[in-house]
């Protein structure tokens, strides 16, 4: 990806964003089992997200949700070279997962290609979401997968 980049472009993002979100956070340092602990951040997300903002995931959200949160923590944990931070940021209509880490190597998104062995991160994180963007911030870089949800 370059400096900043954008997938979807074609796709635009409705309505201005709400002032009012339900915002979870957390620093993981890499240690074994913090993906799973990542993933079950989402998941107690999501269980608010539908239960106090009564958002309505589709048949396959959760599960795109959580796979994209996966993918995203695990090229963290591998490329960057000190904590990260995932954040989850939603309402009825959106969810974002952002995830910042102290590398400035944004990602490389390539061509599909099922013979190639590893590289598919960012190829499965594309397919899933609406918007994926990443760009270099202060801290290293910033990687958003957004996200809308049924209304």
């Amino acid at each position: 990806m370059n400096e900043q980049a954008t997938s979807r472009p074609d796709v635009p993002v409705q309505g201005s964003p709400s002032t009012e979100v339900l915002l979870v956070a957390e620093v993981f340092d890499g240690e074994p089992g913090c993906i799973a602990l990542a993933r079950a951040l989402a998941d107690r997300f999501l269980a608010r997200l539908t239960a106090e903002w009564l958002a309505v995931l589709g048949e396959h959200t959760r599960s795109d949700l959580m796979l994209a949160v996966s993918e995203l923590v695990t090229n963290a944990d591998r490329y960057s070279h000190g904590p990260y931070l995932l954040e989850l940021e939603g309402d009825a209509r959106r969810v974002s997962v952002t995830v910042y880490d102290s590398s400035t190597a944004l990602p490389v998104l390539y061509s599909p290609d099922p013979a190639r062995l590893g590289g598919h991160g960012m190829e499965i994180v594309v397919a899933l979401c609406h918007r994926l963007t990443a760009e270099r911030v202060p801290v290293g870089k910033r990687i958003r997968a957004e996200f809308m949800l049924s209304t």
